[in-house]
């Protein structure tokens, strides 16, 4: 059974870029909690030229209702020019935790 929360992958430069974007779509309610990772060794193809880069990882936990606006948001604070925003549901968990995504969530009145 699916719930209306989302597991939002973004990959940034680094940690300090990852820590200061996660802040604001926290501050934001865009998003619950973030989490990075450090450390991520990507290979990918830029400008018909084979890249590789270390690169920080941050898996944000949000809802449906706000990922539009976390993806715009997103979009507009990060540093690449074509940056890696995706989106998985969470389908089975701890219902308070989703509880919990839900609430930190709702934009203040």
């Amino acid at each position: 059974m699916t719930t209306d929360c989302l597991l939002v992958y973004v990959t940034l430069p680094d940690r300090e870029t990852a820590r200061s974007f996660s802040d604001t779509l926290v501050r934001e309610r865009l998003a619950a909690c973030a989490n990075i990772l450090d450390g991520a060794s990507s290979v990918y193809w830029w400008n018909d030229a084979l890249e590789t880069a270390t690169e920080s990882i941050c898996l944000l936990k949000t809802t449906r209702a706000r990922f539009p606006e976390l993806l715009d948001r997103a979009r507009e604070i990060h540093p690449y020019e074509v940056p890696c925003i995706v989106a998985w549901p969470l389908e089975r968990g701890n219902n308070d935790f989703f509880d919990w995504i839900r609430t930190e969530t709702t934009p203040p009145m």
